[in-house]
């Protein structure tokens, strides 16, 4: 009994571990930044010192000393006439300055259920909270010398119209944006929607009417400030940050410590890079079969990121010549089955961890039974947890026989603690005796309850990460699965749940052992008060399961 309850503590104490850990990352200070960079780099025709692999080239159309990141000043990106685009799913600004994309509004994708009208701004440029989508060209030199000229994303485009709706008998629409260099090279920056779709085509069309071949290199890059506190999850911990995808290394986070403490520079054919946050997420991905070069930028005061890639292959238009160079940018939520559809790996971004190869079938599983069987995400993860309860009953009726056999020693254990009292070591090999000829598994009550944690920690992240369950409603007052219950009725039954299913079990024999099981039902009470409603759902289900279970197998199983 004392091994079995020990087991049990340390799990719990785990959680508790893993929560406090959480709450550490979310709220803690942030580390000392690092000494400022100099805040205005001229590129009067040279390479960026910072990397070499990127060279930025002198634009005559915009300011002589302009560079490859954006200065800091009292707004991050400088503000052009905007270009404003309307969709079924998106209401966009693009900006003249670089042909950046500025804001995102998603309008299937309210702030809050108490807002319907008010779409989530996943992108947008304010001083505080900037997040904003960037591409241009950089030049080859020869001898010292540029080629030729070429846009960044701090040159000046013409806006070719500055309002977009996309009509009901449209399936697409293209907003453009021209800008021609001094030599009379005209670059054509399009971006191309699609109704329904979170996928935008960015296309770079380059018309060399010169005698001259024009040569240069594409990049594209996301580019963010953290996240103010307004917008952090409660009392939850999700990543926030960089992620980017290689045949070769897979998933990789790239997280704001990590551009902070080194320059990310690595050449990646068939990848894709992405900033991340919870529920949704904005990536680039270029063709397949085009050599990048990933890297990652960091600028303080204030702190901001960028993450990006440039093309490893010079782009080559003749003399005469016209050619087109197009990109994908997906700026949405994360659901699985588009992401997989777009490249290899994109679906990682809704983040499991190491429990992805549980969590994946979870999700499948949780998806299915909402489409096929009842459209309501809090009934669906009801029958879910009912099915890995069903799942599982052989190995609970085997740690339930094991309690009840373990409860009947608890007299003589008892008996023994007085006998030998503080001789842990007769004691112990008394108990092991007792153990021994009642052929009785000390183990045999914690052992089923491990094997089944991971599965159930797994689907922990599928209903705190599923992004089908922010703002899905179940009944009555809870209307929204990803907020805490208003009114604290859910983790008020998950406590009294918890705390049934102590009484079912024995006691521990050591009494400061027993003061701490019983105040657990207290402590995790308090804790779920502040959990997404749909986590507490999984959690009371789970536990009126476990007792129902627990009865039966006691009362009728093993008494039959």
């Amino acid at each position: 009994m004392e091994q079995q309850r020990l087991i049990l503590f340390i799990a719990l104490s785990l959680v508790l571990f893993l929560i406090w850990d959480a709450w550490q990352r979310e709220f803690s200070p942030p580390p000392p930044a690092p000494v400022a960079e100099t805040q205005h780099e001229t590129i009067s025709a040279r390479t960026e010192t910072s990397n070499p692999d990127v060279p930025v080239a002198e634009n005559t159309a915009t300011s002589k000393s302009a560079s490859f990141m954006p200065t800091t000043g009292p707004a991050l990106a400088k503000r052009g006439q905007r270009i404003r685009v309307e969709t079924d799913v998106f209401r966009v600004e693009i900006d003249t300055v670089g042909g950046d994309l500025r804001i995102v509004d998603l309008k299937k994708y309210p702030v809050s259920v108490d807002k319907p009208d008010q779409p989530f701004r996943l992108m947008k440029d304010e001083p505080d909270n900037l997040f904003i989508a960037q591409s241009g060209f950089t030049l080859r030199k020869d001898n010292g010398q540029v080629l030729s000229a070429a846009p960044n994303h701090t040159t000046i485009y013409k806006a070719m119209q500055t309002d977009y709706q996309l009509a009901e008998d449209e399936n697409k629409l293209t907003a453009v944006v021209t800008w021609t260099s001094p030599e009379g090279v005209v670059f054509i920056k399009s971006y191309t929607f699609t109704r329904g779709s979170y996928l935008i085509e960015v296309a770079h069309t380059i018309k060399n009417p010169t005698t001259k071949d024009w040569v240069g290199n594409l990049y594209q890059q996301l580019q963010r400030t953290p996240l103010p506190e307004s917008e952090k999850p409660r009392f939850i911990y999700t990543y926030t940050g960089g992620v980017e995808y290689s045949p070769e290394d897979k998933y990789n986070k790239i997280s704001f410590d990590d551009m902070q403490e080194a320059k990310l520079n690595k050449t990646v054919t068939g990848g894709w890079t992405a900033m991340i946050q919870h529920y949704f997420l904005a990536a680039w991905v270029p063709p397949a079969d085009a050599p990048e070069t990933f890297y990652s930028r960091y600028k303080p005061n204030p702190d901001r990121y960028t993450l990006g890639m440039k093309s490893d292959n010079s782009y080559h238009v003749a003399a005469g010549a016209e050619q087109r160079f197009s990109n994908k940018l997906f700026v949405g939520p994360k659901l699985q089955d588009v992401l997989e559809e777009i490249a290899p790996g994109l679906e990682l971004t809704v983040d499991y961890g190491i429990l992805t190869i549980l969590a994946k079938p979870i999700y499948v599983f949780l998806k299915f039974i909402h489409d096929y069987i009842i459209s309501n995400w809090g009934w669906a993860i009801i029958i879910l947890t009912l099915c890995i309860k069903l799942a599982f009953y052989k190995l609970s009726e085997k740690s339930y026989r094991s309690m009840a056999q373990m409860r009947k020693l608890t007299p003589r254990i008892q008996q023994l603690k007085e006998r030998y009292g503080d001789d842990r070591q007769k004691m112990g090999q008394a108990q092991m005796d007792l153990f021994r000829k009642e052929k009785i598994n000390p183990l045999g009550g914690c052992l089923p309850i491990l094997v089944q944690m991971p599965v159930f920690i797994a689907l922990y992240w599928v209903l705190l990460e599923s992004v089908e369950l922010r703002q899905a409603p179940w009944i009555l007052w809870i209307q929204d699965m990803s907020t805490a219950d208003p009114y604290f009725v859910l983790p008020l039954l998950m406590g009294i749940s918890m705390f049934i299913q102590q009484k079912l079990n024995p006691a521990p024999v050591d009494p400061i052992q027993a003061k701490v099981m019983m105040m657990l039902p207290f402590v995790f009470t308090v804790f779920f008060a502040f959990f997404p409603a749909g986590l507490v759902i999984y959690w009371v289900v789970n536990n009126t399961l476990s007792i129902i279970q627990q009865w039966y197998i006691t009362r009728v199983v093993i008494k039959a």
